[in-house]
């Protein structure tokens, strides 16, 4: 039976003239003229029974209809885009893995070691973009993600890869006239750098060290660990990261950790899948490198447990 599909090149002009709101500059990225994106819109519209777009003189803007056609075009076209690319770079072998991960673990962790992957599997191609926060994987076009917290995704399988554990550190600059290490009681003197998605961090490490009477709520937040780090490294303050995101910094100097009292997360990173993936080569692949690098990862670091 026939597919009840318009052709590619008519969906292309639509969410050409979608993005632009205008058949003029559709034409002339389309290297087509603007009469022949009139038609094709047109011919969209009667097929489909349904206006997409308002036609006001000379301004065009898109019907509630429209609207929501064009976003689900343009993910199908961008896929199918996808798909075609991955076919055409691994001539029917290996694969391309869309992971989502969080942005300072890429940076710091999973990139710095990814050559050691690619040597050994250059038939995967493994394509990353950041995302802090949790998502359905229905909604997106991610083969899997790197997450940190709880082992808890719906629809998702998660696999563990190790724990972290958070120091205080600051730009030594901050401590000149300091003795170091401090007493936890003289933080109290330092602004606090927190992450946005952990407000919670100072205070449950100020009740590790059972100090009650500071607020451990003041001070700036940054989205991502790696502005904590850069506003730490200029002076701004004390920050609390997961040790592993700063290891460069402490072993040049530009960072210090100027109490020697760390916290270990009870949450940790965890790769996760949804599980109509588990029979994906290219995951497979890639799974089991990545859980044989944290396994060492965790042997080396015993702290990270």
């Amino acid at each position: 039976m026939r597919r009840k599909i318009p052709g590619t090149d008519v969906l292309i002009a639509f969410e050409t003239a979608a993005r632009h709101l205008s058949f003029t500059r559709a034409a002339a990225e389309l290297s087509l003229t603007q009469s022949a994106v009139c038609r094709q819109i047109a011919g969209l519209e009667q097929y489909l029974g349904v206006p997409l777009f308002n036609r006001i003189k000379k301004r065009i803007s898109l019907t509630d209809a429209g609207q929501q056609y064009a976003k689900q075009i343009r993910e199908d076209l961008a896929r199918l885009e996808r798909d075609t690319l991955s076919v055409m770079a691994h001539q029917g072998s290996g694969g391309v893995l869309e992971l989502a991960v969080i942005p300072t673990f890429a940076t710091r962790w999973l990139i710095p070691r990814l050559g050691e992957f690619n040597a050994q599997h250059p038939e995967v191609t493994l394509n990353l973009t950041t995302r802090a926060e949790p998502f359905m994987f229905t909604d997106t076009p991610f083969d899997a993600a790197i997450h940190f917290g709880d082992p808890i995704w719906p629809g998702a399988v998660a696999e563990y890869l190790f724990g972290e554990e958070i120091v205080p550190v600051c730009s030594p600059k901050l401590l000149e006239q300091e003795k170091l290490p401090l007493d936890p009681h003289d933080l109290k003197r330092f602004t606090l750098l927190h992450q946005s998605a952990r407000p919670d961090a100072w205070h449950q490490w100020f009740d590790m060290v059972h100090i009650a009477d500071i607020n451990a709520m003041r001070g700036p937040r940054y989205e991502l660990f790696s502005m904590l780090v850069e506003a730490a490294r200029a002076s701004l303050g004390v920050a609390l990261v997961p040790r592993f995101f700063v290891l460069n910094e402490l072993s040049s100097g530009e960072l210090v950790v100027p109490c020697t009292h760390p916290m270990k997360s009870e949450r940790g990173y965890y790769l996760v899948y949804p599980e109509r993936k588990s029979t994906s080569v290219a995951l497979q692949t890639f799974m089991q490198w990545l859980l044989d690098r944290a396994q060492r990862y965790r042997a080396d670091t015993p702290c990270v447990g």
